[in-house]
């Protein structure tokens, strides 16, 4: 996207100019979530990936965003984007 710009090819005696312009790359999933199962108490990870490395990721429960927190740890990493449940209760499903 820094790339756009006004462009020129000079030959002395005359010069040509062109508008070059970068559209931002949409963001997809290349990897989405994946249902899971984990025995109460113990900590579950969930992970997926994206095409645009570092973009933003928002997690959500029930539609509220999530936060770290001692319960959450979210991360992201390149592609890919982590959320850690720690203990995790019945309430976490």
């Amino acid at each position: 996207k820094s790339d756009s710009d006004t462009y020129t090819c000079d030959i002395g005696d005359a010069q040509s100019r062109a508008k070059l312009v970068v559209q931002e790359k949409l963001c997809i999933f290349t990897k989405e979530l994946v249902d899971t199962e984990v025995i109460e108490g113990e900590d579950v990870i969930l992970h997926c990936e994206t095409s645009k490395s570092g973009s933003p990721v928002k997690w959500c429960k029930d539609g509220k965003s999530l936060r770290n927190s001692s319960k959450y740890n979210i991360s992201r990493s390149g592609f890919e984007a982590k959320l850690v449940i720690h203990r995790a209760e019945g309430r976490d499903s």
